[in-house]
């Protein structure tokens, strides 16, 4: 009996079909597979629960969180040597986890699932942080939470989040009367919504180098990922117009023009989509 291999789409699909067993450092390495279609998956994650391991047998039977999180932080930013990529930022092999764990740079957000899944097998209450601008990492201790920068690897005070939150807000009108507390910004992001940022990362970088194939790999795990956006439907469309699939692109920008009835774009995709359907397919991403 011949069994097919599952698409390395299915296989995402499978791994984020349920929120409650959703494994995020799984699923975040698979997205390397659209670069490496050849990756092993499994012998990765075997090398990252190798690395936990070394950690684990260093750890007095007794420490406490703190003395586990200065072993982990040694371990992570010192002895392994982890840090932010900040000669070629925009590279998108930062996102892909296999070749962080190679070359031990990354950008902040696929540092932090690295980390993530590190502080999880020592035992720490570690989570991922979606704050504007620049993936953070929070732990719960004892005392309260520590707020770190998996950039850099500095724990960050309220005031120095204070004053990397405040370009955000004053462009977004949110000063004075309708000024909004840091903690808002420090809500745990679910493993879906790391999942999200990092492919909409990619999904910049794609659309910038105008590499449509990645660009719509990229796309259509964001609706795998997310099945009720219909922005991600959109963008889908559009990838799928600059491949030449324009029946594909069609079928969703007509879901698009159909249901985003209060989107600004709305008219503008209409009118690509007509395009698209009296035949005239050059592509123009909008």
């Amino acid at each position: 009996m011949h069994i097919e291999k599952p698409t390395p789409l299915d296989y995402f699909a499978a791994l984020v079909a349920d929120d409650e067993s959703l494994p995020l450092t799984e699923a975040a390495l698979a997205l390397a597979q659209d670069e490496f279609p050849d990756l092993d998956l499994q012998a990765v994650l075997a090398e990252i629960d190798a690395l936990g391991a070394r950690l684990k047998r260093r750890l007095p039977a007794d420490a406490g969180p703190v003395q586990r999180l200065r072993l982990l932080n040694h371990y992570f930013f010192q002895e392994l040597g982890f840090g932010g990529n900040v000669n070629d930022y925009y590279d998108p092999h930062n996102s892909c986890l296999n070749v962080v764990l190679r070359t031990r740079r990354g950008i902040p957000i696929s540092l932090a699932v690295l980390y993530l899944e590190l502080a999880g097998q020592v035992g720490l209450k570690a989570s991922g942080v979606s704050f504007p601008g620049h993936f953070l990492v929070k732990l719960r201790m004892p005392r309260g939470e520590v707020v770190m920068d998996p950039f850099s690897g500095l724990s960050l005070s309220r005031e120095e989040l204070d004053d990397r939150l405040e370009p955000y807000k004053r462009q977004r009108g949110l000063v004075g009367e309708f000024d909004m507390p840091l903690g808002l910004f420090l809500q745990a992001a679910t493993s879906r919504e790391v999942l999200a940022r990092m492919l909409r990362n990619l999904k910049e970088i794609y659309r910038t180098r105008e590499d449509w194939p990645l660009l719509l790999r990229t796309c259509e795990r964001l609706v795998i990922l997310l099945p009720d956006s219909l922005d991600e439907r959109r963008d889908r469309g559009l990838a799928y117009a600059e491949v030449g699939r324009d029946e594909e692109a069609i079928a969703d920008l007509s879901v698009y023009v159909a249901q985003a009835d209060e989107a600004d774009d709305r008219l503008a995709i209409a009118e690509r989509l007509d395009e698209l359907q009296r035949g005239r397919t050059q592509p123009r991403w909008h």
